[in-house]
């Protein structure tokens, strides 16, 4: 091994275990880690980039116990590669690939200038379980539909996670920028407080929640798993998204359980694969994540605009519809929501109340610490009827029915609702602690009375809006 110092690019890959860049790193020499601050980062929601944050507080602290340390730079990811290869004597650059149509033109333009100036520069895979272009259709092309897409990777040979390789430190070590002063959690204001009561960053986190959830929940995973006041889910998304964890981890897991018996596990492998679509789709159809999947739906009559009482209301959790308003809270809280409740409250704005997808996209960008381009992207289209969906686009869900089905005794709306309670839990009154003081919301105002748009009148205009098909020549 040389003495000559590797530099690891750090993105979305906060672990030591199953990291193939890291690992090839540490092969070629003592190796400096690196976050860089880039457009990327400063391009986050607020949630997700005070979470990005605490990420990387708890990677910083797993590092310095091994005698390494996280080197923190701003700039254009370019410049900042370039600058730190010429202060260390680095002759290689590692990191871990990544798919959305921004990530992959910095990385190609990083790569490219790093060959230039003679320096070896090399993308691994560590963030998907199968790379988008090595999943093909008999005719060569890519899946439009998540089922056939399963099929074809099931059974798929996947190599067990990689160790956390030996890792030496640099003789000397180039400066750092110091994280406190990048108030990554600036945005949030006083929500942060309130987020921190729900979050437990870093790889040993999420090591320990999949080792609970395979030991004791996933048995039951495929029924329970729609029940949003249980806990029930691997809750993984999170972890996932920082690379706290590997997909692969998780899939090793999974299977074991399959093998193990235990019922739900196929399923939970199910759902890792849908995360796995939503990158196949991202990589082939970059155009997913800004407009229509479908371009029929252009002229879809939706309406983009921010300012509406409709948009309003349901941004604060205020719709009159309670299975609505629960999950909208739960993600002010929590910056999470249960994935059944995302599915909820995605119909209703974009078909009750016929408000474009994109501004429930961008919302959601600002309020998930699990944010995730692909999956938000994916999610949002598949309910609105705008993309890649076997399922019928008129599929309207009723909010009424769902909560009657998944939460007949009202524990997920008590959870987060306080209007009306006597004696409201803390998750629901963090709600008004948490929220911008400017929209002077409190526990003691009354519950709308009414919904901001009616269940029966809302599905009739979509369903008339369906029937009228001017707006579209196909579909």
């Amino acid at each position: 091994m040389s003495e000559t110092p590797v530099i690891l690019w750090l993105r979305r890959d906060l672990r030591l275990a199953d990291h193939p860049a890291l690992t090839a790193a540490a092969k070629a020499g003592p190796v400096i880690p690196v976050f860089i601050r880039d457009h990327s980062v400063d391009s986050l929601g607020a949630a997700a980039r005070w979470r990005l944050g605490e990420g990387l507080r708890a990677f910083a602290e797993t590092l310095e116990a091994r005698g390494l340390r996280l080197i923190l730079r701003r700039g254009n990811a370019r410049d900042v590669l370039r600058e730190l290869v010429d202060e260390t004597g680095a002759r290689e650059v590692h990191w871990s690939r990544l798919y959305d149509p921004e990530a992959i033109e910095r990385d190609t333009e990083v790569k490219s200038a790093l060959k230039d100036a003679g320096i070896t520069a090399e993308s691994h895979t560590g963030h998907l379980l199968f790379e988008p272009w090595t999943v093909e259709t008999k005719d060569g092309g890519f899946y439009k539909v998540y089922s056939p897409f399963w099929r074809a990777v099931k059974d798929r040979h996947i190599d067990e996670p990689l160790p956390t390789p030996e890792v030496t430190a640099p003789v000397t070590w180039p400066d750092s920028d110091v994280l406190e002063d990048w108030r990554l959690g600036e945005a949030m204001k006083r929500g942060a407080a309130i987020l921190a009561k729900h979050c437990k960053p870093g790889a040993e986190a999420a090591t320990a929640r999949l080792g609970a959830f395979m030991a004791h929940k996933v048995d039951a995973y495929k029924t329970d798993r729609d029940l949003p006041a249980e806990d029930a889910t691997s809750r993984m998304s999170e972890y996932l998204t920082y690379g706290e964890i590997s997909p692969r981890q998780c899939w090793a897991a999974g299977a074991r359980a399959m093998e193990d018996g235990k019922k739900g596990a196929e399923h939970y492998l199910k759902e890792l694969v849908w995360r796995e679509f939503a990158y196949h789709l991202v990589y082939h159809t970059p155009q997913i994540m800004t407009d229509n999947w479908r371009p029929e739906w252009d002229a879809f009559p939706w309406r983009d605009d921010e300012r509406l009482a409709e948009v309003k209301a349901w941004k604060q959790g205020r719709t009159g519809v309670p299975f609505v308003d629960a999950a909208m809270r739960e993600m002010y809280v929590t910056g999470y929501m249960h994935n059944r409740a995302r599915m909820i409250v995605a119909s209703y704005l974009t078909k009750h109340c016929m408000i474009h997808w994109r501004v429930g996209q961008r919302w959601f960008d600002d309020c998930l610490i699990d944010w995730d381009p692909a999956s938000n992207a994916l999610g949002w289209q598949w309910t609105a009827g705008s993309g890649p969906d076997a399922a019928p686009y008129f599929r309207v869900f009723n909010p009424e029915t769902q909560a009657e089905k998944f939460d007949p005794r009202h524990h997920y709306l008590k959870r987060w609702i306080a209007e009306g309670q006597a004696r409201p839990p803390e998750t629901a009154t963090d709600y008004f602690a948490a929220i911008p003081r400017r929209w002077g919301l409190s526990p003691e105002d009354a519950y709308p009375g009414r919904p901001v748009v009616g269940l029966k009148e809302g599905r009739e205009a979509a369903l008339e809006a369906y029937a009228h098909r001017e707006w579209a020549e196909t579909g």
